[in-house]
């Protein structure tokens, strides 16, 4: 009888173990850190915003101010010029690995296929079809529109495996042409759609989709931590499919239901700078977005929260501030559901170093995101660093929790 008991103990937890899935993140170096280290920045801004500097007042505009189609990922590369997060899948059978940003802002699963012609696809790892047996061609095209051009690829299925959990026949693109240098420069081989079915470009299934249909993840919910330290036994940063991970965060979850299913969409109550000055005091909505690095939101809201935090417009479109002022700049308050999500200097504040010197950027950035319940913000890394979330797809809402960081020595 005992020893009955103890087998079923251990099916039961390799069972619910294998329903939920670490995913660890590392964090580099963002391409617009690497690009402003080897002096190539500007460059690289007028050759792919040509018209932003023929503006008047383009020093107002920072790089990457598209207008966005709800529903579409139209000019994301911008984003992914900052991203920071990568983590590993596996396609194919026997498994080939790339490195992906996991991105709650879209919904497609794309990786470079050995056919891609782009200089881009050279640097990278590339999926070789005729290796997997469990390969399935698809046939059509498909095609996302980033600022610089067109990604281009056909539509193919294969098995998926993203930690220890498993999606079969997958639909994925395979691209044939990346455009852009921004590609080339990239940490990262894809990308990993998180948002909902009708964000997507490529027709079927997202990833996360799948693996609710197949029941391969216990809860229909997925939680990210990120991390801006990395001297210490925290992850970097960590994606759990299937769950939440109550060691990396503190307090209660305050739970917002998506409002419209594409984005991960919320309503968001007001944004308060040192409590006073406020930003869609009526409320607004904002897109909770682990593929952009900063906090966006309208021009016109962003440039007075600039100057409200001492932020001076540089030639290329960045927000400097004096890395000495730090300690007495404003706090800026985001209100969500009732509750106050307060992020300090030191939480809002990139900084880089040139050289010897040490630079330090505003984290906020004017992009105009149109959509029918009126302009959208949206909290990137800089603010989900501080703020564990949590998406959960059974329920249609969005948790956010304080994050554990350890303490800086």
């Amino acid at each position: 009888m005992l020893r009955l008991v103890l087998v079923l103990l251990l099916v039961w937890t390799w069972t619910s173990l294998a329903l939920v899935s670490r995913v660890p993140l590392r964090r580099q170096p963002s391409i617009r850190s690497q690009l402003r280290a080897d002096g190539l920045l500007l460059d690289f801004l007028k050759d792919h915003r040509p018209d932003m500097f023929n503006r008047r007042y383009a020093q107002c505009f920072p790089p990457g101010t598209p207008s966005l189609r709800l529903g579409r990922s139209s000019e994301k590369i911008y984003n992914f010029m900052d991203a920071q997060y990568f983590g590993e899948i596996m396609l194919g059978s026997p498994e080939q690995n790339f490195s992906v940003i996991f991105d709650t802002g879209s919904s497609d699963l794309w990786v470079p296929s050995s056919y891609c012609v782009s200089e881009a696809c050279a640097l990278h790892r590339r999926f070789r079809a005729f290796e997997s047996s469990s390969f399935r061609h698809d046939g059509r095209m498909f095609g996302i529109h980033y600022g610089s051009g067109h990604l281009l690829g056909v539509m193919a299925r294969d098995t998926l495996k993203v930690g220890g959990l498993t999606a079969l026949n997958q639909e994925f693109g395979e691209s044939v042409y990346e455009p852009g240098a921004t590609f080339v420069m990239a940490k990262f081989d894809g990308v990993l759609g998180m948002g909902y079915p009708n964000l997507a470009e490529i027709l079927g299934n997202p990833v996360f989709d799948n693996m609710m249909a197949q029941k391969s993840v216990e809860e229909p919910v997925f939680s990210f931590y990120l991390s801006r330290r990395t001297r210490s036994s925290y992850p970097e940063g960590e994606l759990l499919l299937g769950g939440t991970d109550e060691a990396l965060f503190t307090g209660p979850i305050n739970w917002l239901p998506v409002t419209v299913k594409g984005y991960w969409q919320i309503k968001m109550d007001s944004v308060a700078v040192q409590g006073v000055s406020s930003f869609c005091p009526r409320g607004c909505q904002a897109i909770v977005d682990t593929g952009t690095s900063l906090i966006a939101g309208p021009t016109s809201d962003i440039l007075n929260l600039q100057q409200l935090i001492g932020a001076t417009p540089t030639n290329i479109g960045e927000f400097l501030i004096d890395c000495v002022r730090l300690s007495s700049l404003p706090h800026v308050t985001f209100v969500l559901g009732g509750t106050e999500y307060t992020l300090t200097a030191e939480h809002y504040v990139r900084k880089e170093m040139l050289g010897d010197k040490e630079l330090c950027f505003s984290g906020f950035q004017a992009v105009d995101v149109v959509s029918p319940e009126g302009p959208l913000w949206i909290l990137g890394d800089v603010f989900l660093t501080e703020f564990y979330s949590i998406f959960d797809r059974g329920q249609d809402r969005v948790g956010f929790a304080i994050a554990k960081h350890p303490v800086e020595g």
